[in-house]
């Protein structure tokens, strides 16, 4: 997607395409020090993906990027495994067959401690009954997507500032910049983006970022019979799901990294990886 936000700060004047960055890597590590339009450099403009400067305000009427910081929250008790927010985010955000935004895995643990990982057509479909053969004593789904980190691998190995970080806390891809090299996708701890087979771009989950800068909630969200996945705002002081996390018992996945995800989890288990 082309950075949808005007008040994100401005791209080089002539965006690098990808014959020139391949032809001439130079001009990469030679532009990082180049002075974009406004006289900023691009050091300032992508470092973590923010402006070194806070954008200037909205006009009225207008989305205003820094007065929102969106946190996610998934209550793992709730998930049923149904499949209906990997199929909605299919359908809104037009994503391939046989590739995922979010999915949604099975965990099945014995007795004993042994953990049995599924994840058929990434969850899409629904789980058929399974048969392990083990005293399952344990089973549950937990849906996963982008972490929307705070601090991100991904936008930090970026060579050419295609991924950012948007002020209101979204991880983002400019497809018109992006060059498809997979650094990205590699970096992910999480496995969250991969190559669209067709673009050859990065893609990932946007938290439907089209919709939330609407004041709508995220295609994966309105779909879940349960209530099992959540969208909040950390900067409304009356947001319910932010004042759960701030409130009760969340886990993050992997949280050794120090990638600080803004993808909270309820209900969180020790096998969950």
């Amino acid at each position: 997607m082309k950075r949808p936000n005007p008040l994100q700060p401005s791209s080089l004047a002539n965006p690098t395409s990808r014959r020139a960055f391949l032809e001439n890597t130079a001009f990469a590590v030679t532009g990082a020090m180049a002075t974009v339009a406004g006289g900023a450099s691009l050091c300032q403009v992508f470092a973590e993906g923010t402006a070194a400067s806070a954008p200037a305000a909205a006009p009225a009427g207008v989305y205003d990027p820094t007065k929102h910081r969106y946190v996610f929250l998934v209550d793992v008790n709730k998930c049923i495994g149904c499949g209906e927010c990997v199929r909605a985010c299919e359908v809104e955000n037009e994503v391939p067959e046989h590739f995922f935004r979010t999915w949604i895995e099975r965990y099945e643990v014995t007795r004993t401690g042994d953990v049995s990982i599924d994840s058929p057509n990434g969850g899409r479909d629904g789980f058929s009954e399974s048969v392990t053969g083990g005293d399952v004593t344990k089973a549950f789904f937990v849906p996963k997507l982008c972490n929307h980190c705070t601090h991100t691998p991904c936008v930090q190995l970026c060579p050419v500032g295609a991924s950012y970080r948007s002020p209101d806390g979204v991880i983002l891809v400019d497809e018109e910049r992006c060059i498809g090299c997979g650094y990205c996708v590699q970096a992910c701890p999480y496995g969250s983006r991969f190559i669209h087979p067709t673009k050859h771009v990065a893609s990932k989950c946007t938290l439907c970022y089209h919709r939330i800068t609407k004041g709508m909630r995220t295609a994966c969200v309105d779909a879940c019979p349960v209530n099992a996945r959540m969208l909040g705002d950390a900067m409304d002081p009356n947001d319910e799901v932010s004042n759960i996390i701030a409130t009760q018992p969340v886990a993050e996945l992997k949280p050794e990294l120090l990638t600080e995800p803004n993808c909270h989890y309820l209900g969180y288990s020790k096998e969950i990886r």
